[in-house]
C-alpha cells in the first residue's frame, strides 16, 4: 500500500512516518508548506502526485487559547481539512485516519469516556475538531477511522515532558496542576496504533478509537514519575490547581479515555503510561529541543508552566 501523511513535520506526524518506515511500507510524509489541507488544489496536487492507498491526517490548529478568538481559522485547518481530505480519499479510492482529541468531551466525567459517549466540547478548538470528525464520518463512513488521543508527549519538538525534564535542571522547585487527570502517551505508541489500523480502515474497522496510554494522572503525577525516573527528588514538584495557570479556554478536568474498540478490532489494549514514559525518556533526554512546527499536536504544550 501507498501512505500519505499530512502534518508530517509534527511530533505524531514524524513518528508515524517513521514506523510505517520501520514496517517497509511505502510512505510520504508531508508537512504543511508541501500539503496545505485548507487548499483544494493542494489536495488535488497530492493525491495526483502520489496517488495514496490510505491517508494519515495529522494536520490541525491546535492552538488551543488562540482558536478562542479565530475559531474560523482553527475551523478551516480542522473541520474543511479534514472534509477536503474524506472527499479526495474517496474519490480516489483510498482510506483515511483521521487524529482527533480528548477536547470533543466537556471533561466533566468521573469515568473513561467511551468511543461512543456524545461529543460535548467546551472550547473553540474542541467545537472544530469535532466538525472534523463528523465530515470525515459524512463524507467517508465506510472507510474512514477517527483515532482520538491527548496528552502527547514524544521525542520531536517540545513537550510537557521535555519541560519538565529541562526545569529539573535549572529549578529548585516546580508548579505542576493536580487537578487535571488524563493518560499521558507517548507519540511512538499512537503511531504504531495508527498504522495498525490503515490497513483495517472500512475492512474490519470503522468509527472512533481511542489512541491513550492505559492507566490515569494528574500533571503533576507524570512531573513527579519524570523527576523519580532521572533520579530528582520528586518532592520537589508541588501540586497546584489550574487556577494557578489561567488560560484563555477551560482545560477538561477529566480526560480519560476508554479502549474498548481494540479489543473488537482483535488488537491488544494499550500498554500503561509509566511503561510507556520508562522507555521514552531516555530517547527524549537524548534528543536536542527543537523548534515547535504548526503541526505540533496541542495536548504536547497545554500545561507547559
Amino acid at each position: 500500500m501507498r501512505w500519505l501523511v499530512t502534518g508530517a513535520g509534527g511530533m505524531l506526524g514524524r513518528d508515524t512516518v517513521q514506523e510505517l518506515l520501520r514496517r517497509g511500507e511505502d510512505v510520504t510524509g508531508l508537512d504543511r508548506t508541501a500539503l496545505d489541507v485548507t487548499r483544494p488544489a493542494s489536495v488535488a496536487a497530492a493525491f495526483g502526485a502520489h496517488r495514496p492507498d490510505v491517508v494519515v491526517n495529522c494536520a490541525a490548529h491546535t492552538a488551543v487559547d488562540d482558536a478562542e478568538t479565530d475559531d474560523a481559522r482553527a475551523l478551516l485547518v480542522n473541520g474543511e481539512g479534514p472534509r477536503l481530505l474524506a472527499a479526495a480519499c474517496a474519490a480516489h479510492g483510498a482510506r483515511l485516519v483521521h487524529v482527533s482529541t480528548d477536547y470533543v468531551f466537556d471533561g466533566t466525567a468521573r469515568t473513561p469516556y467511551a468511543e461512543d459517549h456524545p461529543p460535548s466540547p467546551r472550547t473553540a478548538y474542541g467545537r472544530t475538531k469535532l466538525a472534523g470528525e463528523r465530515a470525515v464520518r459524512a463524507v467517508l463512513p465506510d472507510a474512514s477511522v477517527i483515532v482520538r488521543t491527548a496528552w502527547l508527549y514524544g521525542v520531536h519538538g517540545r513537550s510537557f515532558v521535555r519541560t519538565m525534564l529541562d526545569l529539573e535542571a535549572c529549578r529548585d522547585t516546580v508548579d505542576v496542576v493536580d487537578d487535571q487527570r488524563g493518560q499521558p502517551t507517548w507519540s511512538a505508541d499512537v503511531a504504531v496504533r495508527v498504522a495498525d489500523l490503515g490497513p483495517l480502515a472500512g475492512r474490519g474497522a470503522s468509527g472512533v478509537f481511542h489512541a491513550t496510554a492505559a492507566g490515569e494522572a494528574t500533571w503533576y503525577d507524570l512531573a513527579r514519575e519524570v523527576f523519580r525516573l532521572t533520579g530528582a527528588d520528586p518532592d520537589r514538584v508541588r501540586p497546584v490547581t489550574g487556577d494557578h495557570h489561567p488560560r484563555p479556554a477551560p482545560r477538561p478536568a477529566y480526560s480519560v479515555l476508554s479502549h474498548g474498540r481494540w479489543r473488537e478490532a482483535g488488537l491488544p489494549p494499550p500498554r500503561d503510561w509509566r511503561t510507556a514514559l520508562r522507555q521514552a525518556l531516555p530517547l527524549i533526554r537524548g534528543a536536542s529541543p527543537e523548534p515547535v512546527p504548526s503541526e505540533e499536536p496541542e495536548e504536547s504544550l497545554r500545561e507547559t508552566p
